[in-house]
């Protein structure tokens, strides 16, 4: 197993719940892959370095994930496609 860290920008405009429906539909993506989520990490409301689809701002997560190295790719895919989902971005964590 390999150890990952997937970034996710969820947009501003999405009610509480439903930001947290998003996470966990990512979370349930990890799973299905065959991952086991190790940490999530939430940073909250941030301002985004440029306007992406005329938004200024984001929640950002992080979640942390061991997983074989086929997963991240199926991840990805899913992801491309999800709503409320603004930027997302999946990478080998450095082994420490």
């Amino acid at each position: 197993m390999t150890k990952y860290e997937l970034a996710v920008v969820v947009s501003a405009k999405l009610e509480e719940e439903d930001r947290a429906a998003v996470v966990e539909k990512a979370k349930a993506l990890i799973e299905r892959f065959g991952g086991q989520i190790t940490n999530v990490d939430d940073w909250g409301k941030k301002r985004l370095a440029y306007e992406i689809q005329k938004m200024k701002e984001g929640f950002y997560y992080f979640i942390q994930f061991d997983a074989e190295t086929s997963a991240p790719a199926e991840i990805e895919s899913r992801m491309r496609i999800m709503d409320g989902v603004i930027r997302y971005l999946c990478v080998k964590q450095d082994e420490k």
